[in-house]
């Protein structure tokens, strides 16, 4: 897995499948260059809380992106978690049900 670094990724995942869940967004978009790698981007905006919130909920993102995008993850797709309000104080093993309950609804045609 290689993480998104610039802009335009993101803005291109805007444009693929998404998938709203209460403690967060899942876009997900495939690159259709052959390519099987999969790619994941990670954004909280300041609207979640200050920084020490919005840092915790980047680092469980990344935890869970690590745990559950290797099995269930779609390849050659850019995949963007994209935090919300009530996604700090959800449970752990519901966010891994919600993403995996995400990655099915995005991977459907």
């Amino acid at each position: 897995m290689i993480r998104l670094t610039e802009r335009r990724d993101y803005l291109a995942a805007n444009g693929g499948r998404r998938a709203a869940m209460p403690g967060f967004v899942l876009q997900a978009r495939d690159r259709g260059d052959g390519d099987v790698v999969m790619r994941i981007g990670i954004t909280v905006s300041k609207k979640v809380g200050n920084a020490v919130v919005r840092n915790r909920m980047k680092r469980r993102f990344r935890a869970l992106a690590r745990e559950v995008l290797p099995q269930n993850g779609l390849a050659g797709h850019d995949h963007v978690l994209i935090g919300r309000a009530g996604g700090i104080e959800r449970p752990y093993p519901d966010l891994v049900r919600e993403l995996e309950k995400a990655l099915r609804r995005v991977a459907r045609p």
